[in-house]
């Protein structure tokens, strides 16, 4: 009945074959396509169909906005508008079919404020009958409902459409994801700073009457009642006052089961858990809760402790999953929920219990060295493979000439590694993988015909080192690379962090430390278990000085989607380029120069007849890629589409 309920809320128009009306396409986000007019005998001959800008940039005069904004949306597709939002969290509805626009939607966000990145992945959609809302969270803190038809605030939501999402906790709230929208209810987590003090708000989640904006019900991360178990797992007398372990990222729902899955990110600070010992459950865990009421049903933790801001950034994904039985006339699929992180690693659980599907086991960790630290002593490894960086010692040392090597080298040999679990130190650690790859928000893609998912990778290491409190002046007076790396003031902690990349700048932009490839698009097999291909993704060094620079890969961010026409698409690499590669093997078989570079993960819809593909390129502030204000559109010539 559910089933039938969430159909009738969706558009005429979203029944048409394989539409993208959430930003994973579906709300379980496989961000899969069974369209194939364009397909992998015709994908050569894509041309731009149209191409929309926002005016963003002119916005951002007398700002910083350019350092910080990053144009992360993945429009969606309702009937014939596509609706997305810009960095300052503009809102535009725009014909599907001709890229013109219908109306925007300005919240007047201050772009003088205080963020340390401005972005904004998408919006979410709600309809019945004749009425359409289109929600967005703002970074300043904001739940706004838009009348989808006009472009104006829904004035009977919130007050004069608006829900103030920081009322009781503070400015650290922000939103940089779509909400998520199940029957009557518009769900948010939020997205604030980790590493400035221990007793940030903590990261609620909270479900929102879709009509008045009354709040619904709220979960908090970090739990508050001594009858939960997991309350023990917060040890020490300040251990709850900690903050966040927020879900900053896309939440996945399944309406049938009146499930929404909350992906749930590190603790605060980061680095530092001397003030929160134990296991710190609901944190680094997915979270299944029961949308109507907001009660737990069941969580999974993919961190224990977590010291490496190990966050759940990618959108966990719905699947049926192919699951063996004793004989393959038995062999059958599970509704299941997939989980990939920033470890590379990829878990598959039940989705009804929060079980693996595919066995999970507890491996022994290095302690930590830090007084007051205690390292939880095991984390959970997969037995799919790890994606990503793994490994490194003085041999993983890259440069493109024996000067830049021999740095490379002497940097690498400065630093603790002990593994992909090496606990921050006094010395300094290397992550690897680092806060930002394998897989992070760009997330993961699956097709359901070949049980085949897709991901995109950061192959980059980071380096942390705590500092005692009344040593970081003098220890940046006396290194350089401590001062120039970036740095968390961890208040209400006895340490400061400092957090530099294993790169440096250089006058071709990021030189790399560590050997390539630095970004990678992988196709995991999930019928066997097995990585089936891995290629680099893109390139970040210019191949007219470096003609090796296509096989070296570039650091990425935004996602791939898959489609029926045995096609990934996907940009996100520094390089400027939308790419389609062979499902079946990861050739190369076309690719665009876009006018702006494009952090963000594209969509595909049909309409009329003829199938698009669409991918917002704008660039990404902190990554330095070419900034820009696009929507292009892609499709076949008029006489191309019923052929190959």
């Amino acid at each position: 009945m559910r089933y039938l309920v969430f159909l009738l809320l969706i558009p005429p128009g979203c029944l048409q074959a394989q539409s993208w009306a959430s930003y994973g396409q579906d709300p379980g986000g496989k961000r899969y396509s069974a369209l194939r007019q364009i397909n992998d005998k015709n994908v050569s001959k894509l041309i731009v169909a149209w191409t929309f800008r926002t005016g963003e940039l002119a916005t951002y005069a007398g700002t910083d906005a350019f350092s910080k904004a990053a144009f992360e949306a993945t429009p969606i597709l309702i009937g014939r508008s596509l609706y997305f939002s810009t960095p300052s969290d503009r809102v535009f509805a725009i014909d599907a079919a001709t890229g013109q626009q219908r109306w925007v939607y300005d919240p007047h966000v201050n772009l003088h404020g205080d963020y340390s990145e401005m972005s904004s992945r998408g919006v979410a959609a709600w309809s019945q009958g004749d009425s359409l809302r289109i929600f967005i969270g703002t970074i300043d803190g904001r739940l706004i409902a838009i009348d989808g038809h006009t472009g104006q605030p829904v004035n009977n939501f919130g007050s004069g459409g608006v829900v103030d999402l920081r009322a009781g906790y503070g400015d650290a709230v922000q939103e940089t994801s779509p909400p998520a929208i199940i029957g009557d209810r518009v769900i948010v987590g939020s997205s604030m700073g980790d590493n400035q003090r221990f007793d940030q708000p903590p990261g609620v989640v909270r479900a929102y009457d879709v009509h008045t904006g009354r709040l619904s019900w709220l979960w908090n991360p970090i739990p508050d009642d001594p009858a939960d178990s997991a309350y023990a797992t917060w040890k020490g007398p300040k251990a709850h006052q900690t903050g966040a372990a927020n879900a900053w990222s896309i939440l996945s729902v399944d309406a049938v089961r009146d499930l929404v899955f909350v992906p749930s990110t590190s603790p605060s600070p980061d680095y530092y858990g001397g003030e929160r010992l134990g296991s710190n459950l609901y944190a680094n865990s997915l979270v299944a809760l029961r949308a109507s009421t907001g009660r737990r049903v069941w969580s999974f933790q993919v961190v224990h402790h977590d010291l490496w801001d190990f966050d759940i950034a990618a959108q966990p994904m719905l699947i049926d999953f192919p699951s063996p039985a004793e004989s393959p006339a038995k062999a059958g699929l599970r509704p299941a929920v997939v989980v990939g992180t920033k470890m590379g690693f990829i878990y598959i659980l039940d989705r009804l219990t929060g079980l693996p599907l595919l066995p999970v086991a507890e491996h022994a960790v290095p302690p930590s060295t830090v007084a007051g630290e205690q390292a939880w002593p095991t984390q959970p490894f997969p037995s799919l493979p790890a994606l990503g960086l793994q490994s490194m010692s003085v041999d993983s040392a890259w440069g493109p000439n024996p000067e830049n090597l021999a740095s490379a080298k002497a940097r690498i040999a400065k630093y603790r590694y002990q593994g992909p679990f090496t606990p921050p130190s006094f010395e300094g650690s290397i992550m690897a993988p680092g806060n930002v790859g394998g897989i992070n928000w760009s997330g993961m893609c699956f097709d359901p015909v070949k049980d085949m998912l897709y991901t995109n990778i950061n192959r980059v290491a980071a380096i942390i080192r705590m500092i005692p409190r009344d040593q970081v002046d003098s220890v940046e007076k006396e290194s350089t690379e401590a001062l120039r790396a970036e740095t968390g003031r961890q208040r209400g902690t006895p340490y400061v962090m400092k957090r530099d990349y294993l790169f440096k700048p250089g006058p071709d932009g990021y030189l790399m430390q560590t050997r390539p490839p630095w970004g990678t698009l992988v196709g995991v097999d999930l019928r066997t278990g097995t990585k089936k291909w891995e290629v680099p993704l893109g390139y970040q060094m210019p191949p007219a000085k470096y003609p090796d620079a296509p096989k070296w890969g570039s650091l990425n961010f935004g996602g791939a989607i898959v489609t029926n026409g045995n096609l990934v698409f996907i940009a996100a690499s520094m390089d400027g380029h939308l790419r389609a590669f062979d499902s079946r093997t990861g050739q190369v078989l076309w690719e665009y120069a876009l006018p702006a570079s494009a952090q963000a993960t594209p969509m595909t819809y049909e309409l009329d007849g003829r199938q698009y593909v669409v991918i917002a390129a704008g660039g990404h502030g902190k990554l330095r890629t070419k900034l820009g204000d696009y929507v292009v559109a892609f499709a076949l010539p008029m006489a191309t589409e019923a052929g190959n």
